[in-house]
C-alpha cells in the first residue's frame, strides 16, 4: 500500500485519491445501513436507568457557564486534575460496559449524546494543550478526530462520526441532535451543563436550539443578508434541505426581534453566508 502520495506524479495522485473517495463512499453507505439497523433496537420494558453522575460531576467542576444573555459555555481543560481525569475515564469505561440495546429509546438517546460529549472532552484532555480539535486525528489527510475509532460498545468499535451519523441522526431523525453533540469549539452549540437523561432530553434539546439560534454564532442578520453557522450547510438535509425550510426552523426557536428579522428576510431575501469558529472552547 502506498503511504505517501506526495512521491507520485500529480496525475497519479489525483486518480488514486478519487478511487479512494469512491470506494470509501460506497463502503460507508453500506456500513451505515448495517450499523444503524443493529443499534435501532430497544427494551422499552426496562425500569433501570443509566447512571451519568460521574459526567455530571465533571461538568459541575469544569464547565464554565456564562450567565449573561447569549453566552457561550466554555470548558476549563487546563485545570482538570489527574483525579478528575480518572473519573472521566471511569465514566467512559462504565458506558462502554453497558449494552444500550437493553434500555429504552429515551435512555439510549441520552446515553449516546453523553458518550459522544464525554469522549470529545477526553480526546482534548489527552492532547492538551491544543488550539483546535481540528489539529487532532490519526488518519491520512484527517481534519479532526471524528473518523478515528474512539469507543467500543457491544464489541463494536465506533468513531464519533459513527455515533452521530450512523446512530443518533438516522435513528432519531431530530435536527436538534446538532444542538446536543459538542465539538469542543467556539462555533459549536453549547456543551450542556446538565447531563442528558431520559427524563430531560426533550427539554435540553429544545433549550440547546433556543440558545444556539439566538446567538450570533448560530444565526445573525447582517444588513440585508443572513449569516449562519456552517452546521446548516453541512447538514442541510436535516433542516429541510431548502432555504425556506431552514428559515422556518430558525423562526420556531427565535426570540421576537430575530423572528421579525427572519420574516422580513423571507419577504425580501438576501444571501445566506456560512461561518464557523474552530478555536477550542476554553476560557
Amino acid at each position: 500500500m502506498i503511504h505517501n502520495l506526495k512521491l507520485l506524479m500529480p496525475q497519479t495522485r489525483i486518480v488514486i485519491g478519487l478511487l479512494i473517495m469512491l470506494f470509501s463512499g460506497f463502503y460507508s453507505i453500506n456500513v451505515m445501513a448495517t450499523t444503524t439497523a443493529y443499534w435501532n433496537k430497544s427494551n422499552e420494558a426496562t425500569s433501570q436507568d443509566i447512571d451519568h453522575s460521574q459526567w455530571q460531576y465533571v461538568l459541575n467542576r469544569y464547565l464554565i457557564v456564562d450567565k449573561n444573555k447569549n453566552a457561550i459555555n466554555l470548558f476549563n481543560y487546563k485545570n482538570v486534575t489527574n483525579a478528575d481525569k480518572a473519573i472521566l475515564r471511569q465514566y467512559l469505561v462504565q458506558l462502554q460496559n453497558i449494552n444500550p440495546l437493553q434500555h429504552t429509546k429515551a435512555q439510549q438517546q441520552a446515553y449516546w449524546i453523553n458518550l459522544y460529549n464525554a469522549q470529545t472532552i477526553q480526546l482534548i484532555l489527552e492532547n492538551y494543550p491544543v488550539k483546535s480539535i481540528t489539529k487532532l486525528g490519526e488518519r491520512f489527510f484527517s481534519f479532526g478526530p471524528w473518523d478515528d475509532k474512539a469507543v467500543t460498545v457491544n464489541g463494536q468499535t465506533l468513531s464519533l462520526n459513527d455515533i452521530e451519523h450512523e446512530i443518533l441522526r438516522p435513528i432519531w431523525k431530530d435536527p436538534r441532535i446538532h444542538y446536543a453533540v459538542n465539538c469542543a469549539s467556539y462555533g459549536c452549540p453549547n456543551l450542556s451543563a446538565t447531563a442528558f437523561m431520559a427524563s430531560n432530553t426533550e427539554q435540553l434539546l429544545t433549550a440547546g436550539a433556543y440558545a444556539y439560534i439566538n446567538h450570533p454564532r448560530g444565526v445573525s442578520i447582517q444588513g440585508d443578508d443572513l449569516e449562519v453557522s456552517s452546521i446548516y450547510k453541512w447538514y442541510s438535509e436535516d433542516f429541510g434541505d431548502n432555504q425556506q425550510a431552514l428559515i422556518e426552523h430558525f423562526k420556531r426557536y427565535a426570540r421576537p426581534l430575530l423572528k421579525q428579522a427572519l420574516i422580513l428576510f423571507q419577504q425580501d431575501p438576501g444571501s445566506i453566508d456560512f461561518k464557523y469558529d474552530w478555536r477550542l472552547n476554553q476560557p
